[in-house]
């Protein structure tokens, strides 16, 4: 009897993940098509009311002057914007586009963080992908929206073109936890050279030690690609007042996809803790 309850324990846990799995492919492929029918429909939906605005002969402006529109209609735009990718499949090209909408639109720090650590062992690679990305979307004006590369581990950038816009952090697990151990011993020296004492110890006094190590702001919003419903590591003491926006995927993911997220950020009302 105790063998027999077992198997119908496996078939059962059997059935469970293979039906968690459809649900996932499903989301994924039904949010894909919906986009692509949007793609093709909204066109001619929009084509009379764009001919009236425009004229027989006027020019619609170009997709550079558009985003950098879209930035200033928001009511409020991220400085510093967070790309948590929780799905094993990574596409290098396509983190690279969100980043250059991001700096395009008038963001000011980008974070991109896996929990597997990919894109720290091929930072080199994600760099090439962003500046290759950067000559392809912007063309001729990209000089206008150069970006700048933080060092792992580091406040001094890694590379530099032409002029400062946008700064670019690559993140991995090790990053949070490693502020936090830092900060712990800094506290313990600081205690054991009676430079403080443990009563000075507090929320606060953490907060102002782990902001005074990095050179740039904390997340006002994180875009969570995936499935996976949590933030898997990413850097938990920087994110306790971040709005988070979960994204069904990052692959094959749009301009309009980015934008229609930073529209919810600009409209959500935050209490921070109120």
């Amino acid at each position: 009897m105790a063998l027999l309850n077992e198997m119908v324990w496996r078939v059962l846990h059997a059935l469970l993940y293979v039906q968690r799995a459809l649900l996932d492919w499903f989301r994924v492929h039904i949010w894909r098509w919906k986009r692509a029918v949007l793609g093709l429909l909204l066109p001619l939906a929009l084509g009379f009311h764009n001919s009236k605005k425009t004229g027989p002969i006027g020019k619609r402006p170009s997709r550079r002057v558009r985003w950098g529109a879209d930035g200033r209609t928001l009511e409020k735009l991220p400085l510093h914007v967070g790309l948590l990718i929780t799905e094993e499949e990574i596409q290098f090209t396509d983190i690279a586009n969100l980043v250059v909408w991001c700096m395009a639109v008038g963001i000011s720090y980008v974070s991109v963080y896996d929990n597997q650590g990919v894109f720290r062992r091929n930072n080199s690679r994600l760099m090439e992908e962003i500046l290759k990305q950067q000559q392809e979307l912007l063309g001729m004006y990209r000089s206008k929206y150069s970006v700048e590369f933080m060092k792992n581990g580091a406040d001094k950038p890694e590379h530099q073109v032409l002029s400062f816009q946008s700064v670019v952090k690559v993140l991995s697990p090790d990053d949070g936890r490693l502020s936090i151990v830092q900060a712990a011993q800094q506290l313990c020296r600081d205690v054991e050279l009676k430079k403080k004492t443990s009563q000075d110890i507090n929320v606060t006094v953490l907060d102002s030690l782990l902001r005074e190590s990095k050179n740039i702001p904390d997340p006002d919003l994180v875009l969570k690609f995936g499935p996976v419903e949590s933030t898997l590591g990413f850097l938990p003491w920087h994110i306790r007042l971040t709005e988070i926006i979960s994204m069904p995927s990052h692959v094959d993911v749009s301009y309009d996809d980015l934008f229609g997220a930073l529209q919810r950020y600009a409209m959500c009302e935050q209490r921070l803790g109120k």
